[in-house]
């Protein structure tokens, strides 16, 4: 078996970590571009940095990172000689931070860096120091080689990639979770979950990314309604980190599925939210992987893998694949995901959408080939 393992030069992990930040920051560079989402203010790391006599320049996110925010983060990070890029905040804001520290240094156009819209050119210089800072428990970003970006003209979220992008450092301080209102907690933590199931029935699976797969699912199928239900449950929050952080770590190694390879049209050509739509196909996905595989490839050790995803989410030993969907299903609607078509997509929409799927990257990692039938009706139940 041959595999390889990347992951963030070092991951400091604990509550309140945080006040690190311009220590570990120092050793890195001098003059910061500070890339933070509206909520992240309120946490202080401009003024954590400042105390250790790091010069920082603000560029605030709000929604998706598109590929004109990086463009723009670039020319003002140049401008300001930042020599090192700081983000905090949800995977939008560490997505927009590790695009711009690749563009400080690789100088061609945006797009020509970008999969699917351009020719994905590698890049050929190391990327500015970037320290990733989440204050979601979701994406795991601060330990994944790529960033999406939104390319707006074409309705498409896509990702600049690179194995030279990997943060330096990933802070994860679960405290910064601890505001996060009910909503929030629960979409990002869907997608926590579906980054850790994804990875683990994937061909592309390895003894390393199933240890921290099985690690992520165990946490969040324990904490993820807890943390929603009470903000307060700093042991369910600090679960929530952990698995997040699995997910992040299980993702970046091996390959997901068709939840993400719905989820990045659905972002480009709808306005909703990336852990919502992972939220909302999930459960469908799995039951369509689960009856396909059985239908067509019965012998497939993926069958094996989705009935121990079963047994660690319900924590019943004598669980079966099909019962993972039930439980998946059930979860989604206890924590109140909202249905695909509160964002204005109907079922007049679902053949364009899974026409974009199918070519997604991320379909490629999925347990089996699903028809275009069977894609429909997974999609036309997340409505």
């Amino acid at each position: 078996m041959d595999f390889e393992f990347g992951t963030a030069g070092r991951i400091v992990f604990g509550e309140g970590r945080l006040r690190e930040v311009g220590s570990i920051a120092l050793a890195l560079g001098r003059r910061a571009l500070v890339v933070q989402s509206e909520r992240a203010g309120a946490h202080g790391i401009v003024a954590l940095l400042q105390a250790s006599g790091i010069v920082a320049t603000e560029l605030r996110v709000s929604g998706e990172p598109t590929v004109a925010l990086a463009e723009r983060g670039t020319r003002q990070a140049r401008e300001a000689g930042c020599d090192l890029v700081v983000a905090i905040g949800g995977g939008s804001a560490i997505d927009a931070g590790k695009a711009v520290a690749a563009l400080i240094t690789n100088r061609a156009p945006v797009r020509d860096y970008l999969e699917v819209v351009g020719p994905g050119k590698p890049l050929t210089e190391r990327p500015a120091p970037f320290i990733a800072v989440p204050t979601t428990a979701g994406t795991g970003a601060e330990v994944t080689r790529n960033a999406v970006l939104s390319v707006e003209d074409a309705r498409m979220k896509v990702s600049l990639r690179s194995a030279l992008m990997f943060p330096s450092v990933a802070i994860v301080d679960p405290q910064l979770t601890y505001s996060l209102p009910p909503s929030i907690t629960a979409s990002t933590g869907m997608d926590a979950l579906t980054q850790c199931i994804e990875p683990f029935v994937t061909p592309k699976a390895t003894p390393l990314t199933d240890a921290v797969a099985r690690e992520g699912m165990r946490r969040a199928a324990g904490a993820l309604e807890r943390a929603v239900r009470g903000s307060h449950d700093t042991e369910a929050r600090r679960d929530m980190s952990i698995a997040s952080l699995c997910g992040g770590l299980a993702l970046t190694n091996a390959k997901l599925g068709a939840v993400h390879g719905f989820a990045a049209p659905l972002g480009g050509m709808f306005p909703v939210p990336h852990g919502v739509a992972c939220a909302r196909l999930l459960a469908p996905v799995v039951g369509a992987n689960v009856r396909a595989l059985r239908a067509r490839a019965p012998d497939s050790p993926a069958l094996a893998r989705y009935d121990e995803v079963a047994r660690i989410l319900t924590r019943d030993g004598s669980a079966r694949a099909e019962d993972a969907e039930a439980w998946l299903r059930e979860l989604t609607t206890s924590i109140g995901i909202p249905a695909l078509a509160t964002y204005g997509i109907g079922t007049g929409d679902i053949e364009a959408i899974v026409g974009r799927a199918r070519r997604a990257s991320s379909m490629q990692g999925n347990p089996i080939g699903l028809t275009d039938a069977e894609l429909s009706e997974a999609l036309a139940a997340a409505l």
